[in-house]
């Protein structure tokens, strides 16, 4: 394997065991990677391919394709704004609009936070925040920038 470290070869080798002998399990074991690592290091495709007896290509394609899984480590903060419909009816894109110019944390666009009732959304990393206005939206960029 050619990742960066000892540490996170041993990591992904710990998740690939732990799904060794699953049905269909690339999926969760990238998400696994994912949160164990905050990415997916493109030195794990081939060792993930190999586990999976898949070529390296399908890893790639499914690692590129969801949006979710990234192949290198965040450089900022990531807040995951929701826009979709029901958060649209309730200001989220005047809340977006002000975040145009934040240099200090990644805005990523997702659609359905499951808290259609009360929103406009944001998640950062596992926890979820409701009902956000301007300050807020603004109090949550300061808390992790």
């Amino acid at each position: 394997m050619t990742t960066t470290s000892a540490a996170i070869d041993a990591e992904i080798d710990r998740i690939l065991a732990a799904h060794a002998g699953r049905e269909g399990p690339l999926l969760p074991i990238l998400h696994d990677i994912q949160a164990a690592l905050g990415y997916v290091p493109e030195g794990a495709i081939p060792a993930i391919a190999e586990a999976l007896n898949i070529s390296r290509a399908e890893v790639h394609g499914v690692i590129s394709f969801y949006h979710d899984f990234h192949t290198a480590p965040a450089t900022r903060p990531v807040i995951k704004l929701c826009r979709a419909e029901s958060c649209q009816a309730r200001g989220v894109e005047a809340l977006a609009a002000g975040l145009v110019d934040e240099t200090r944390v990644s805005i990523e666009t997702v659609y359905c936070l499951g808290l259609c009732s009360v929103g406009p959304n944001a998640m950062i990393g596992e926890t979820l925040h409701a009902r956000l206005d301007t300050a807020k939206l603004s109090a949550l960029v300061e808390q992790v920038a």
